[in-house]
């Protein structure tokens, strides 16, 4: 199969050797939380920041060696390059405060990732917390609560730093805040400043390549519906204006929007983009990560334009209603499948067309490649990095 399907993506000019390698290379991180459905391992209690995981599927991880046991069995059944992203109440902190946490906090993690050949990203985590209840965090009104979060963050960067000089691999740093309002705020600006204020304080110290900061917007969270602080506007100039990442998540947009469209749009103007993606339905649901038109539109808006090196992905769902491996496993396959699929396009040939202004051609083009035998190149790829063609309920 496999070399009948070599043979047919040739005759359009499409080397499909060439494909699997460069699947191979692109890290995705898996989110830890979706094996815990975002509790950690602070025991603080419920939820908050308009964050919900819905569902009480048995298996949950009830401890760190449990999660990594669950992570390491998500991957063995995902092929290509992976990283896994944590949030700041995953370390062994042994009660410390998220304003005292140390890189020591997560060494185990470190050796983790060591083990078993794995990058490590890392988020501060500013919700679920008594200092976040009044859904202010960085942009509190209160300098103590802020003085508090920008600690906070100050060390998750140093953390993240950590983790990519330790590993030979960047950490992505992503802070995001889930303030805001439920009701119509009087004043919108002043909490942007200090938003704006405590993210400069954050970023100050110099830290090199082995950390990427990042921040990431949302459009409304639950009992925060009218107002977010952290707009997508006020991110994008914040990332252009300080020239670090931007994260994209696919659920903290208006239901209409769509991040693959953004993809080239804001990459004129941010050295880096984080993508987190989910798979909305109806708001940010974060429900697992499906083979659909959007995903495959995002992989190729990072293939077609080459941004492997500016783009990083992360997933971000958290599904309580099913096998929690299982839901890593599906999501993260259905990525690497739809950045293969990007990798299986004519993009010289359909480019071409579009310059010279013959769309007949470019429409043939992106038609015919759609009924390509991509499954056998998939099958391939899965075959050489030791990973199930095909998942089976038994694997669970």
């Amino acid at each position: 199969m496999y070399k009948q399907a070599k043979e047919s993506y040739q005759n359009i000019g499409v080397d499909t050797e060439a494909a699997i390698a460069a699947a191979s290379n692109i890290p995705v991180s898996l989110q830890c939380w979706q094996g815990d459905d975002v509790r950690g391992f602070e025991a603080a209690g419920e939820l908050t920041g308009g964050i919900a995981a819905t569902g009480d599927f048995p298996g949950r991880a009830r401890c760190a060696d449990e999660l990594r046991g669950h992570i390491k069995r998500a991957l063995a059944l995902v092929p290509g390059a992976a990283k896994v992203n944590l949030h700041a109440i995953y370390g062994e902190v042994a009660g410390a405060s998220r304003d005292a946490i140390e890189p020591r906090h997560f060494a185990a993690w470190v050796d983790f990732a060591k083990e078993n050949g794995l990058g490590l990203d890392f988020n501060p985590t500013l919700f679920s917390h008594k200092n976040s209840k009044s859904g202010l965090t960085l942009s509190h009104p209160d300098p103590g609560i802020r003085a508090f979060w920008i600690e906070h963050c100050k060390r998750s960067r140093r953390i993240s730093e950590y983790f990519g000089r330790e590993l030979g691999m960047p950490s992505v740093c992503n802070i995001w805040a889930p303030d805001g309002f439920k009701d119509i705020p009087a004043d919108r600006l002043t909490p942007r400043k200090h938003l704006l204020e405590s993210l400069d304080e954050i970023l100050k110290e110099p830290l090199g390549s082995s950390n990427i900061d990042a921040v990431e917007s949302k459009l409304f969270g639950i009992g925060l519906e009218s107002f977010t602080v952290g707009s997508h506007e006020f991110y994008l100039g914040y990332a252009a204006s300080r020239q670090i990442a931007l994260c994209l998540d696919s659920g903290h947009f208006h239901p209409t929007e769509f991040i693959s469209d953004k993809i080239s749009a804001v990459s004129l103007y941010v050295p880096r983009i984080l993508l987190h993606v989910s798979r909305p339905v109806r708001w940010d649901s974060d429900h697992v990560v499906i083979l659909d038109d959007e995903l495959m539109a995002i992989a190729r808006e990072i293939i077609r334009h080459g941004l492997t090196d500016r783009v990083h992905i992360g997933l971000d769902y958290f599904d309580a209603s099913i096998n929690r491996i299982a839901a890593w496993a599906i999501g993260a396959r259905n990525m690497r499948k739809a950045l293969l699929i990007a990798l299986l396009e004519p993009h010289d040939r359909m480019r071409g067309s579009e310059y010279a202004f013959d769309f007949t051609q470019r429409l043939i083009l992106q038609e015919e490649q759609k009924t390509l035998p991509w499954q056998a190149v998939w099958h391939e790829y899965c075959e050489r990095s030791g990973a199930p063609p095909a998942l089976d309920i038994s694997m669970f």
